[in-house]
């Protein structure tokens, strides 16, 4: 696919002598890179596949174009000082051809194949000592019947590479389900790979920065609140978690972008069992929406911390600024009422004047990530998470719950 404009390193949207930061990716993500690198004194570069998408709505110099052409790759690459991502997907070869060529590219493809392939990532954190489930890869029906023997049927099937809020992960009830499973989606070319199902009691979030030159910081463990496996809430810190649980957590976290050579923000998902056992779920190398909260209940947030450290600059602190922060998701209803989003806000601000409300230029579609709402405050957090569902909820419907 050709480039709708041709990338020079004279491009009005760049002052000179201003870092140039490419962003492969035209989402949310990429979106609320922007505003950072505006307070950083970077300046955005974004690869986008239409020039109307979230990211493409708010950066000047916008490439359209395919992120698994290599051409494309090139032109948005050209001049930039790093490039970086708002999603796992780049081919790696791509990736390792432009290194070849003496582009910067942060996280390097060594670290987030981890992040691109669940089997790898699973054998690899295994090899470094992390707490994950049991776990193999499923290449033939008799691997689906022994992993299902030595699991006593507990058992999650997972599509290996690219799966994300849900997708790509099932469930299977009994044995022959299982098996019809797995040729089913062997015939459809998806690799796969299995684990156990845990007695799942909530899910965490342990997010870290690292820059290529070392400093690695971490910010406090959350609490991730899942609806049809789509993270819908995140509260900050994680209510009830033992210090030494957290302090735990966040060095495993650590050691694992250490260990992986991850650069620019990493996400570990984690489970916490009902027998009070911590296990890694997923690896995300990129800002994350758990992370939304330190938009405004850190002193700085992941989106800044990520361009500070894809570009190895100092990191920021990660203190919060608040008690508590609860973010609440805000996705596309079933149908979209007629009060525009300009009046939705008005009528959230209203009420709680405190709301902190982020939106993504994306037009309605039934549970489509539209934006989310951040409240942070000294109150009790569960105040503060029925005020940011309230909110999100009025954001969604246009009436209160």
């Amino acid at each position: 696919m050709s480039t709708e404009q041709p990338v020079c390193d004279h491009h009005p949207a760049h002052a000179p002598g201003v870092p140039i930061v490419a962003v492969i990716g035209d989402g949310q993500l990429a979106r609320m890179m922007q505003t950072a690198a505006i307070e950083l004194g970077q300046s955005l570069r974004v690869l986008a596949s239409r020039p109307d998408s979230s990211a493409a709505q708010v950066a000047h110099d916008v490439v359209v174009g395919d992120y698994t052409d290599l051409d494309d790759l090139r032109g948005v690459c050209a001049g930039a000082d790093v490039v970086t991502f708002d999603h796992e997907h780049v081919p790696n070869e791509h990736q390792h051809t432009l290194i070849a060529e003496g582009v910067n590219i942060q996280p390097r493809p060594e670290a987030l194949v981890y992040a691109q392939d669940k089997l790898l990532q699973r054998q690899h954190l295994s090899e470094l000592g992390a707490p994950v489930p049991a776990f193999a890869a499923i290449d033939s029906a008799q691997d689906a019947r022994d992993f299902y023997a030595r699991v006593q049927g507990a058992v999650c099937v997972k599509a290996r590479r690219g799966g994300y809020d849900g997708k790509g992960v099932w469930f299977p009830q009994g044995e022959q389900e299982l098996l019809e499973l797995v040729d089913d989606l062997h015939g459809q070319g998806i690799e796969l790979m299995a684990e156990t199902k845990v007695n799942l009691h909530r899910e965490l979030s342990a997010m870290v920065a690292r820059r290529p030159s070392g400093e690695c910081v971490s910010w406090p463990v959350v609490e991730s609140v899942q609806d049809n496996g789509v993270c819908a809430l995140a509260v900050a810190p994680a209510p009830g978690l033992e210090e030494a649980v957290e302090e735990r957590t966040a060095a495993m976290a650590r050691r694992v972008a250490e260990t992986l050579g991850v650069t620019g923000v990493l996400a570990v998902e984690l489970f916490e069992t009902t027998e009070g056992e911590i296990f890694v779920n997923e690896l995300a190398m990129r800002p994350h929406n758990t992370g939304h909260w330190t938009q405004d209940g850190c002193v700085t947030s992941q989106f800044e911390q990520h361009l500070r450290a894809v570009a190895d600059m100092p990191l920021g602190a990660t203190t919060p600024t608040a008690a508590h922060t609860v973010m609440a998701n805000i996705f596309g209803g079933d149908t979209d009422p007629e009060l525009s989003w300009a009046e939705r806000q008005k009528e959230v601000w209203a009420r709680y004047p405190h709301a902190k409300i982020h939106l993504y230029g994306k037009g309605h579609r039934p549970g489509r990530k539209i934006g989310h709402v951040n409240i942070s405050g000294e109150q009790d957090v569960e105040l503060l998470r029925a005020e940011a569902q309230a909110a999100a909820y009025f954001m969604v419907h246009a009436q209160w719950p």
